[in-house]
C-alpha cells in the first residue's frame, strides 16, 4: 500500500488476515450452479468441436469431388 508515495510496511501476518476479510465478500457460486455451469461448456464444446468437424470433412468432400471433376476432364 502508497501512501503520499512513501510505501508502507506491513507484516504477513496483516496481510493474511485482509486476505481472508476480502475472501468471505466474494460471491461464490453454488455447487449445483457449478455443476450445471460445467455441464454447459463440455457440452458446448462438443458441439462446436462436431460441428466443426461436419465443416471440414463437408469442404474435404468438395474440393475432392473438384479435383476428380477436374482430373476427368483434362486428364
Amino acid at each position: 500500500m502508497e501512501i503520499d508515495g512513501v510505501k508502507s510496511k506491513r507484516s504477513g501476518f496483516s496481510y493474511i488476515q485482509e486476505l481472508k476479510e476480502e475472501l468471505k465478500k466474494v460471491s461464490w457460486t453454488s455447487q449445483e450452479e457449478l455443476r450445471f455451469a460445467t455441464k454447459m461448456v463440455v457440452m458446448t464444446t462438443l458441439f462446436f468441436g462436431i460441428g466443426i468437424y461436419l465443416v471440414d470433412f463437408l469442404i474435404k468432400g468438395s474440393l475432392e469431388m473438384i479435383r476428380t471433376v477436374i482430373h476427368f476432364i483434362f486428364g
